[in-house]
């Protein structure tokens, strides 16, 4: 079968597309003939940084839609030629790939498998980080980085649908800024100096909620933009910053809280839990992430650029078979 990986670490240059074993799954696992994968931020970090990556060569890619080809022993509840969407740990950039069943998640009635295949990590994680860990209230203010992304477009509706009071989101550009404010947000401020914009939009209170992907000092940004007993989550570390570290001289004067959520650390230590918070995520009716952009499968180097120039919105699938 025919599938993009890298031999060594670099730019995208060294995504190489190559003949391989077609996957066979294991007890517990699924074969899926591969439709559609994600592009996501995670796999230029692993391409560039070696970011989950356990051994090389690596084939990248963290979520799939398709059919299933084959089922491991003891899979229930799943059946060869069914169409799914599937959260994986590496391997999505081929013809077929394998997941662990509790990962797998047919598709709903109507869900199309180019739709479905932008949903697997966004989806659950956006609702996790607003509900799961951020513990947001009707009512409340919640603050976005990367509205415009994948995570930001689809936490900008959920924020809305769960009844917040102000949805401000975090953008890099007015290209950005106008896509955002399609999806949920009330207001989009600029990346320089948005800790500042925020104080000024709630009238010097600051937010409930800061949903932070980018880390270092945008994540000490929003930190200082919370409202009293505000909470922060951090999921990701977008600017590879070093570890950042916070105690009793931030969170103690006005009461802060400081959480963190990965999406693939929870599929690994509580694989169960993360089944439940997606069939809730997938539960919300009317959420959309639009498709802005869409390569065929050897053309994955292109998709890698594309993000790592920071002018994408939406979401980036790689075309495999329909």
């Amino acid at each position: 079968m025919r599938a993009v990986r890298f031999d060594e670490y670099g730019g995208p240059e060294v995504l190489t597309a190559v003949d391989v074993d077609v996957p066979a799954p294991g007890p517990g696992q699924v074969a899926i003939d591969v439709a559609y994968a994600g592009v996501n931020f995670a796999d230029i970090k692993a391409r560039a940084e070696g970011y989950r990556v356990p051994a090389l060569p690596f084939v990248p890619g963290l979520e799939v839609s398709g059919r299933i080809r084959a089922l491991g022993t003891g899979v229930e509840g799943l059946a060869v030629g069914q169409e799914v969407a599937a959260l994986t740990e590496g391997g999505a950039y081929a013809e077929v790939v394998v997941a662990d069943a509790v990962t797998v998640f047919p598709l709903p009635a109507g869900l199309t498998l180019r739709t479905a295949a932008t949903l697997p990590t966004v989806l659950p994680t956006a609702y996790a980080l607003l509900h799961s860990v951020g513990r947001l209230q009707p009512g409340e203010s919640v603050l976005v980085q990367g509205a415009a992304g994948g995570v930001g477009t689809v936490a900008g509706q959920l924020a809305r649908a769960a009844g917040a009071g102000r949805v401000i989101g975090v953008v890099s550009g007015a290209a950005k800024a106008e896509y955002a404010r399609k999806y949920g947000y009330d207001d989009v401020v600029l990346t320089d100096g948005f800790g500042s914009a925020v104080r000024e939009l709630t009238g010097g209170r600051g937010v409930d909620l800061a949903l932070d992907p980018v880390g270092g000092d945008a994540l000490r940004e929003s930190l200082g933009a919370l409202a009293v007993f505000g909470r922060l989550v951090s999921f990701g570390n977008a600017s590879s910053a070093p570890a950042w570290q916070v105690g009793q001289p931030e969170l103690y004067p006005t009461a802060l809280s400081v959480s963190g959520f990965s999406i693939l650390t929870l599929a690994r230590t509580a694989p169960g839990e993360l089944r439940a918070l997606a069939e809730r995520a997938f539960a919300v009716p009317g959420i959309e992430l639009p498709v802005t952009a869409e390569f065929a499968l050897r053309d994955a180097a292109e998709a890698h650029r594309l993000i790592a120039s920071r002018t994408s919105t939406g979401k980036l699938l790689l075309r495999v078979a329909q």
